[in-house]
């Protein structure tokens, strides 16, 4: 009985021990990677993009501010993320180590600092730049934590599909920023992530699907099996080519861009195809990180297109 007693106070001490380093020993590295900077590395690019192609002027400062924001929000919509998926992440290998299942961070520590955040970001891109893009940028939040985390993540093997939308708003809010709008040159831009966003997570979930199995999420291969995934991966690069062409067609990119474009899509439906006939998982990986740098080279030859603007494009004189 004695030994019980003991074991039991070594326990509470353990668990005391526990909560004070949950609540007094939180570093600013743990909070930082509650953001998921890599995540947002591509967010901010992307709506810096946006804002550099946009048609019009804007002030260097004030597109530094936009951006800036589109960062906080992104950060912010991270950390409430890990607040709501905590369960699943510490079951999961590649999520195991973030802070809050390590007991680095409290669960209510992280959704105040990202509901902190999120009024910090849409406050004052309202403020700063304008009503449109803070509006955009209000609804990117609420539609990655509420739509996609919270309801649709563990409901539906469609949730990359609908719920991709939170991550293709980021270029339309660059261009809003600029022109206080949103127009079909935006919706090719947001389109072209939306239709990225679902063969670049499903190479991921086959790679990863062990993960995703063990923690009950219902990811396409865990619930539509591996070959059907596949396919529809295949599916999604065929069809990706002329919405990357668009921005050609909108008169936002040239023919640089054009040609670029078309052959990273060559190279997409390659590594699909690759995927759908080997049964190696490297092909998923590889996949994985060719349709990284995919939206990367994208984004970066858009710009490089505009490149002889610049000056214009934030209102420089020559």
């Amino acid at each position: 009985m004695e030994k019980v007693r003991q074991n039991a106070l070594d326990i509470s001490l353990e668990s005391e021990t526990a909560a004070d380093m949950i609540g007094a020993g939180a570093r600013v590295g743990d909070f930082w990677a509650l953001l998921k900077p890599r995540v947002m590395s591509l967010v901010v690019f992307s709506g810096f993009a946006g804002l550099y192609v946009a048609p019009g002027h804007i002030h260097p400062l004030i597109g530094a501010v936009a951006v800036l924001c589109i960062a906080v929000a992104a950060g912010a919509s991270g950390a409430m993320n890990m607040w709501y998926d905590r369960d699943i992440d510490s079951v999961m290998s590649r999520t195991c180590g973030r802070p809050i299942p390590k007991g680095y961070v409290a669960p209510e520590q992280a959704l105040a600092f990202g509901l902190t955040l999120s009024a910090f970001a849409v406050m004052t891109m309202g403020l700063a730049v304008n009503l449109v893009s803070a509006a955009l940028l209000a609804f990117t939040i609420f539609f990655y934590v509420v739509i996609y985390t919270i309801w649709l993540k563990r409901r539906t093997p469609q949730n990359i599909v609908i719920g991709g939308a939170a991550g293709a708003f980021p270029p339309m809010i660059g261009w809003a920023a600029v022109t206080g709008s949103v127009d079909w040159a935006s919706i090719a831009l947001f389109m072209l992530i939306f239709m990225w966003t679902p063969p670049h997570f499903w190479a991921l979930a086959l790679w990863r699907n062990p993960d995703y199995t063990k923690a009950g999420v219902p990811m396409m291969p865990v619930v539509a099996g591996m070959q059907s995934t596949k396919r529809q991966m295949l599916l999604y690069t065929l069809t990706l080519p002329p919405i990357a062409l668009a921005p050609v067609f909108l008169g936002v990119a040239g023919w640089i861009y054009g040609a670029v474009s078309i052959a990273l899509n060559a190279g997409f439906i390659y590594h699909a195809w690759r995927v759908l006939k080997s049964e190696e998982m490297t092909w998923p990986k590889r996949m994985f990180a060719f349709s990284l740098l995919y939206l990367f080279l994208h984004f970066a030859v858009l710009m490089i297109d505009r490149a002889p603007g610049l000056l214009v494009r934030f209102g420089v004189g020559l």
